[in-house]
């Protein structure tokens, strides 16, 4: 066989390798992490990444740490692969937040991968009155000790199961809770913190104005991001739960905002 055919064989199987991987990433929901990828097509996880160097130089994905997205599925990545990063921190992270949350507290759970892990981690509270957007959190904590959840209406979106929306904004605005369980894009040191989607900064912002003590949950691979929106002030929230010791620039601004860090 010539060199030439040999190279254009080469071109064919890696074409083909690159759709198997696309259409993969459809099934998952538009992402996927490396491993997964390569346990799905029964091929190295060198193989993957070289494949995703050439989809990414054709403009069809987008790698992010450990994984890959599509481009056009480019904004929030699915609830299941976010779940998949920094899960250690996520857990402990989680575990310390349930020790700040009493038997028959009200609170409030958002949509994000880190109160995903918050609500496993209260599956043995009794008596919890619970409001979310999210249908995980909802799932996780009905039904059990006596638990009361209220679940917000109207349209799930397909990526994370979460419902917003003028109907879930107005439904949250009925209650009066103890906490406000909130997720963040980012932690900056100029703005606070930031999430990178509309809906879920409306909801966020509401979220927070229903309740007496608000609580960001982020682990440390969130520290010196920036993201376009911010929901409210720094001022606006009480306590940040996270992994690790923050930047001296963002334990600035904690301190500047009376804001409490807690360390899991």
């Amino acid at each position: 066989m010539a060199a030439g055919e040999d190279s254009e064989g080469q071109r064919a199987g890696a074409n083909h390798r690159e759709r198997e991987i696309l259409d993969a990433l459809r099934l998952a929901g538009g992402s996927g992490r490396i491993p997964f990828l390569a346990r799905q097509l029964q091929v190295s996880e060198e193989t993957i990444r070289r494949n995703i160097r050439a989809l990414e130089r054709d403009g069809l994905v987008t790698k992010v740490h450990g994984g890959v997205h599509l481009k056009d599925t480019a904004g929030e990545q699915p609830l299941h692969f976010r779940m998949g990063e920094n899960p250690e921190a996520k857990r402990a992270i989680a575990a310390r937040v349930a020790t700040l949350i009493a038997d028959g507290d009200s609170l409030f759970l958002d949509i994000g991968s880190t109160t995903a892990f918050i609500a496993v981690a209260l599956q043995k509270h009794r008596d919890l009155f619970v409001v979310t957007n999210s249908v995980a959190v909802a799932h996780t904590l009905a039904g059990r000790n006596g638990n009361r959840v209220f679940l917000a209406g109207g349209e799930l979106r397909a990526h994370d199961g979460g419902a917003f929306g003028a109907d879930a904004l107005a439904f949250i605005r009925r209650f009066t809770v103890r906490h406000a369980i909130l997720s963040t894009t980012a932690v900056n040191a100029q703005a606070g913190f930031m999430l990178a989607d509309m809906e879920e900064a409306d909801l966020s912002r509401v979220a927070g104005d229903c309740a007496e003590q608000r609580i960001v949950v982020a682990d440390s691979g969130k520290f010196g991001r920036s993201a376009p929106i911010v929901p409210a002030p720094p001022d606006r929230y009480d306590m940040l739960v996270t992994n690790q010791p923050p930047p001296v620039d963002i334990a600035a601004m904690l301190h500047i905002h009376a804001i409490k860090l807690v360390l899991a």
